[in-house]
This record gives C-alpha cells, structure tokens and sequence, in this order.
C-alpha cells in the first residue's frame, strides 16, 4: 500500500531600498530542512511594481530549492551507492 507524503514550501519575501528577496522553505516530515534564496532589484530607469520583483525574487528562490534538492537527492544516492560518482540534471 502506498503512503501519501505532505511537503509544503513556505515563501517569505522582503523589500527594502529597492532590493527584494525571497526565501523558500521546505518543510517535510524528514530531519532535512532546505532554503532557497532569490534576490531581485529595481533598475533606477523602471517604474516601481513592487509585484514584479516579488515574483522575480519567488522565482529565484524556488529555483535555488529545486537545484538543492537535486544536489540532496544526489548525495543520498552517492551515500547508498559509494562506488559510482552520481551527477543528477
């Protein structure tokens, strides 16, 4: 029988100066907690659309989780299997 697992990514974002930047967070029920960080910044000749930098920032963050995520995976795979060298894309 399968078993359905629940994990959540909670995003927080912050702007200041200008400057916006995003966190990802992974919660899941195992000990491994991974953050994603993505910052954007507003070019001094654009109009200010704050929701445009949000989503940049969101974007980068969930970005940089997944490629962590990836290299967690990898490193799991690297430790029950030591002898083959694993790269996962």
């Amino acid at each position: 029988m399968s078993t359905a697992k629940k994990w959540s990514v909670e995003l927080l974002i912050d702007e200041h100066e200008g400057r916006t930047r995003a966190e990802a967070r992974l919660h899941t029920q195992d000990p491994t907690h991974l953050v994603g960080v993505g910052t954007a910044r507003l070019n001094p000749a654009d109009r200010d659309i704050p929701e445009i930098g949000d989503e940049l920032a969101a974007s980068r963050a969930l970005a940089d989780l997944a490629h962590k995520l990836l290299d967690a995976a990898a490193n799991d795979i690297d430790g029950v299997n030591p002898a083959e060298r694993v790269r996962l894309t």
